[in-house]
């Protein structure tokens, strides 16, 4: 199966976190191929600056590459999928990595609840 990671579970990843359990590492090491969205180093840039975030925003883009993944551009086809989504859920980068899922397909890896209801393509771990 083909994954895009939500941007906690990214970071959970690079951390080597506690919070990513054994089986959502399993599932993303034995991924045919994970993708980053470019929309989640945004949003880690701007919850650094914010200071929601103490994270290097290179090292984060660094870690994409270096962790064998592959970056997916954010696409005029992802943003206007946007507007089909129901308003299950208001943070606008969640509904970005949304519509990319279902566009492309990939099953996007979260431990967001709120996400579920969008798609079966949501996979919660």
């Amino acid at each position: 199966m083909r994954l895009l990671l939500d941007t906690h579970v990214f970071l959970w990843f690079l951390a080597d976190a506690r919070e990513l359990t054994k089986e959502a590492r399993r599932e993303i090491e034995g991924a045919e191929e994970v993708c980053v969205s470019a929309a989640s180093i945004w949003e880690i840039a701007i919850k650094a600056a914010l200071g929601k975030l103490e994270i290097d925003v290179s090292h984060a883009h660094a870690g994409i590459e270096a962790s064998g993944f592959v970056e997916l551009p954010v696409r005029a086809a992802h943003a206007a999928a946007v507007a089909g989504l129901p308003a299950h859920h208001r943070d606008p980068f969640d509904r970005l990595l949304v519509a990319q899922a279902t566009t492309e397909p990939l099953g996007l890896l979260t431990a967001d609840r709120a996400l579920a209801p969008y798609s079966s393509l949501v996979r919660l771990v």
